[in-house]
């Protein structure tokens, strides 16, 4: 047997990844090397719309989400995509080295991308830390376990009276039926039906 959600405990944070044309939330960052110029990974699903952009452009930044974020944010970024909307058009932001990093974060890290790695259903990103700075020293970081644990509270997941409805624990996309199709995904986070719970 596997569980896959066992994936959740690995210990990580929520942040929002921008480049030159848009941006999306994230959770698979990692410092993979120290010194003044420490290099970090992140993974892009590569059927979103900024992991082309990436493609295209020659850094990224990180905005390091906290528990007290304004959960638009969440919203904004990890449900959209900038094919549809204009997501900073409603996001305070401030311009560090050309590219735009949320207001309403921790701190932020601009990296330059150095190398890429493509595989099955993402890329990741590598890039070389070139500015930084924090904001709310004080504050805690949202870490992935974190909006698990809270997501309903953040994202004001509702469902209809009378109806049989199934919550997908990820992103909180709601599907009504008695029963979820055998290869039914999330149409908005792409995962399988076993990510979903059900609400009557």
């Amino acid at each position: 047997m596997k569980n896959i959600n066992i994936t959740r405990k690995i210990s990580q944070g929520m942040y929002v990844l921008t480049t030159n044309g848009g941006g999306c939330i994230v959770d698979a960052v990692s410092q993979v090397s120290a010194g003044d110029n420490p290099l970090i990974a992140v993974s892009v699903m590569k059927k979103n719309y900024t992991n082309e952009l990436l493609k295209k452009n020659d850094k990224f930044a990180l905005s390091v989400i906290g528990k007290e974020v304004n959960p638009e944010i969440i919203k904004t970024f990890g449900f959209n995509s900038m094919r549809d909307i204009n997501k900073f058009e409603n996001t305070q932001v401030r311009e560090v080295d050309g590219l735009k990093v949320i207001n309403d974060s921790l701190g932020y890290m601009v990296c330059e991308i150095i190398d890429s790695i493509d595989n099955e259903t993402h890329t990741l990103f590598i890039g070389k830390l070139i500015e930084a700075d924090i904001f709310k020293e004080e504050k805690e970081e949202m870490t992935y376990a974190y909006y698990q644990e809270h997501k309903e509270e953040l994202l004001k997941v509702t469902t209809e009276k009378g109806k049989t409805a199934w919550v997908c624990i990820v992103c909180g996309y709601v599907y009504y039926g008695e029963e979820l199709p055998e290869d039914f995904k999330c149409p908005i986070c792409g995962v399988d039906r076993t990510n979903f719970k059900k609400k009557e």
